[in-house]
Formats: structure tokens, sequence, C-alpha cells
């Protein structure tokens, strides 16, 4: 089972092999999380965004689905871009697109041989999800991922969270799982 942990900070000098980006639709950027990871990281995250839009992706990333890309100039090897759901959209709030972000981001990241992933507070924020609402879903679903995939390189899984409120939300659920 991979450590999980929690850390107050910016999720943009982070040094995990994979960190997640809490994109939108589009994945040509955009406010809080988004627009910090394309900011540092610098034109390649956005490049390779472009080009995936232009191939695969289309009509852009569905909600709770994930995709990888380069860093760019992030110490992180990675960046995997994943839609949260919009908790006013979805009558039980979105609450299996929120897992789904989880382990699809996972899924994303094993495969491309990271060993260590960190997320942010995924749809919390202007998606509408409070801290405390989103940290078990997202903490459970991040623990019964590495159970049902014990034989991934996955061995630690942190949670770099933006403000104190998130902070005692997702270290209370990583404590109380």
């Amino acid at each position: 089972m991979a450590l999980i942990e929690v850390l107050q900070g910016d999720i943009t000098v982070d040094d995990s092999d994979a960190i997640v980006n809490a994109a939108n639709s589009s994945l040509l950027g955009g406010g809080g999380v988004d627009g910090a990871i394309h900011a540092a990281g610098g034109p390649a995250i956005l490049d390779e965004c472009r080009a995936l839009r232009a191939t695969v992706l289309p009509d852009g990333l569905p909600t709770g689905h994930a995709v990888a890309t380069t860093a760019g100039r992030l110490p992180a090897g990675m960046v995997i871009h994943t839609v949260g759901p919009k908790h006013w959209e979805h009558p039980d709030g979105g609450v299996d697109l929120l897992a789904q972000c989880h382990t699809a981001s996972l899924g994303a990241a094993a495969d491309a041989g990271a060993r260590t992933v960190a997320f942010p507070a995924i749809s919390c924020g202007v998606y509408g999800w409070a801290a405390a609402d989103a940290a078990p879903i997202a903490v459970d679903a991040v623990r019964r991922w590495c159970e049902l995939h014990p034989s991934t390189h996955v061995e630690r899984v942190r949670f770099v969270v933006f403000n104190d409120d998130a902070q005692r939300a997702f270290a209370a659920a990583v404590e109380n799982g």
C-alpha cells in the first residue's frame, strides 16, 4: 500500500514523479491550480495539450478522465491532467466522478512509470466542493486504487493543498481512513 500524506503548499514546486492538474476540459489552461501549473511549467505543457486536442481529444478531456503530458519546467517528471466535477451540475454532487478523477490519474501516472504522485484538492474552490466533503472521497479513491493495483510501482501519494481548511480536511481523511 502506498504511503498517503498531506502537505500544505504549492504543488508547482513538488518534485513528485507526477503532479496532477485540476484542469478544465479544454486543456488549454485556466485559473487556480490549472493556471499555476501552466504558468510555472511553461509553454511545453500547453504545446502537448494542444497536440492532444488536435488528435485524440478534439472535444476536450471528459470529466473524470486523465491524460499525461510533459511537466515542462516544473520539478515534477510529468503532469497528469484531470477534470473534476462541478458540484452543482450533478444530482449527487458528482461523487463518483470525483473519485474517478483520482483513480484515472493514478492509472495514468502508473502507466507512465511514476512512483510518486501529488494531487491538489480537485474540484475544491470554483467547482463548488468543500474540502471537508471532497477529502474523504479523494482519500478513499486513492486507497481503493492502491489496494486493487498492488503490483504498480506507486509508492507515495501526496495531497498538496493550498490552505488551512483543506489541509485539516485531507489530514483528517487520511487519519480516519
